[in-house]
């Protein structure tokens, strides 16, 4: 789950850009999305690059996996 790292909650975030990017046309290498939180105006943007094989997070957002504490 991604969470506003301010806020500790995804209740407030929302996607205000995302991008697919295909390198051959079939398969998916890289996936970009930016967040910001409508409660305290954060931002922050997620990436995830089959290159790497693993996610990365700037900015005010932090991927979680546990359940939120505010619902």
């Amino acid at each position: 789950m991604i969470e506003c790292t301010n806020c500790e909650t995804a209740q407030f975030l929302q996607i205000t850009q995302s991008r697919v990017y295909f390198e051959d046309g079939e398969m998916i290498n890289e996936i970009s999305e930016t967040y910001e939180c409508t409660l305290c105006g954060g931002t922050g943007t997620y990436t995830y690059a089959e290159s790497c094989d693993r996610a990365s997070v700037t900015g005010d957002v932090e991927v979680t996996e546990e359940r939120p504490r505010f619902a």
